[in-house]
């Protein structure tokens, strides 16, 4: 199997696993993947449960659509990201409920929507900026987005949800598994919990060798 089918596949298998339990419904959600020559990402108004491998468009170097359905709205936003962070090799949108219910009740920074609560939020996930409303698609999102690119993991949208990138598509899911549950954990706690301490977050970053 070639790279980019053995890609197609992966985006349709995360795909299938985020809408089968919940962290995307409808056509909600696009996800995309670095090529050599291009990428792939999901069409637009697709749903991430159904896809099929010869469906997901390609776009080549130049943002040209070369095969494939039509490609999502959010090109831009993904294209800027590759753009910025080569180690990017793939990117993650969902609507995913208890973040989007998060932007709505409040979230805990501008800087940072959610506290450290857990190790895995520390090691797998780091820091989460807020971006400002806009509508689905403004090119000004991306432009917000790619300035933070190589600075974190991912950002959320208000209103609409994450963006999350990683070396692959599969590890952006697992990164944005583990927000979406740190956010449930927030919301369904009262008292709200303290955060990790410095100290506590020294400890896992010198341990596992991640940065925060």
């Amino acid at each position: 199997m070639s790279r980019e089918a053995s890609l197609r596949e992966e985006i349709c298998t995360v795909g299938a696993s985020l809408y089968a339990r919940g962290y995307t419904v409808g056509s909600a959600g696009n996800i995309s993947a670095r090529l050599d020559d291009g990428w792939l990402i999901t069409p637009t108004d697709a749903c991430l449960g159904r896809l099929d491998p010869a469906d997901i468009a390609k776009v080549d170097a130049s943002g040209e659509w070369v095969s494939g359905e039509r490609p999502s709205k959010t090109l831009l936003l993904h294209r800027e990201i590759y753009d910025r962070n080569p180690g990017v090799g793939g990117v993650l949108h969902t609507h995913s409920t208890h973040l989007v219910a998060l932007t709505l009740a409040g979230v805990w920074s501008q800087a940072d929507i959610l506290p450290p609560l857990t190790p895995y939020q520390v090691m797998k996930v780091g820091h989460i900026p807020l971006i400002s409303y806009q509508r689905p698609g403004a090119p000004e999102v991306a432009q917000q987005v790619a300035a933070l690119a190589n600075r974190v993991r991912g950002v959320m949208l208000e209103r609409l949800g994450p963006v999350i990138w990683e070396s692959s598509v599969s590890r952006a899911s697992f990164a944005l598994e583990e927000l979406e549950e740190t956010a449930r954990l927030w919301l369904m706690t009262s008292p709200r919990p303290a955060p990790l301490g410095e100290q506590e977050i020294e400890v896992l970053c010198k341990t596992f060798g991640v940065q925060w």
